[in-house]
């Protein structure tokens, strides 16, 4: 995949892009409504092959801002190369994807997955508005890098939640399979009343020898 965008360009992509989204959101006003919710979080798209970072930015107007520049906290990052991206926004099950792909997803998962179902009910033509100003490769190869970390459609957040749980859960043992915590907090719950019982026993054995002493 060729260098993707100067800086200048890259900014002028940025705010064409931002343009189309905010006006598409003025049309949409349940996700406008739903987008404020989001204000204070900031979504990175870092590609490392060529290196460039996007941040999106959510305002409490229902409006959001595109930056190439960023130098507070992030809540999510997902990076990786260029061509990543790319399988990942052409993919037809992208979160299947995501999980078999190099792509690295850092941060607070959920707000992403927030903002992706929100985007998603807009349809919105990425591509247009980055190869009007940017011209047909480069607005592509950025059209695909965003696509595929901020919009995968109207149904993936609530795939994407389902099937990583089953992954962490499942796959990857990251953490103990539901039943196995459900056993485990009711052998604890079992625990503690006996604890309390045991406690209790010990109270009134106290109390009678206080009474014969």
């Amino acid at each position: 995949m060729t260098d993707l965008i100067d800086p200048a360009l890259h900014t002028a992509g940025l705010a064409a892009l931002e343009g189309a989204l905010n006006r598409a959101l003025a049309l949409a006003p349940t996700g406008s409504n739903q987008l404020s919710e989001l204000e204070g979080d900031v979504f990175a798209l870092e590609c490392t092959t060529p290196s460039f970072i996007v941040y999106l930015a959510p305002t409490d107007e229902g409006r959001v801002r595109f930056m190439g520049v960023h130098d507070g906290p992030v809540t999510t990052r997902v990076r990786g190369g260029a061509s990543d991206f790319a399988a990942l926004a052409t993919s037809d099950d992208p979160t299947a994807t995501l999980i078999n792909s190099p792509l690295e997803l850092s941060g607070d998962s959920g707000p992403l997955i927030r903002l992706q179902q929100i985007l998603g009910q807009l349809d919105l033509d990425w591509e247009a508005p980055l190869v009007t100003a940017l011209g047909d490769v480069p607005g592509h190869q950025l059209a695909q890098v965003l696509r595929a970390g901020f919009s995968w459609g109207r149904e993936t957040g609530f795939s994407l939640t389902r099937q990583l749980d089953e992954f962490i859960h499942e796959e990857a043992r990251l953490s103990p399979p539901r039943l196995e915590l459900e056993d485990f907090y009711r052998d604890v719950q079992d625990l503690g009343l006996q604890v309390d019982r045991l406690a209790s026993r010990l109270a009134r054995a106290r109390r009678r020898l206080d009474e014969l002493s």
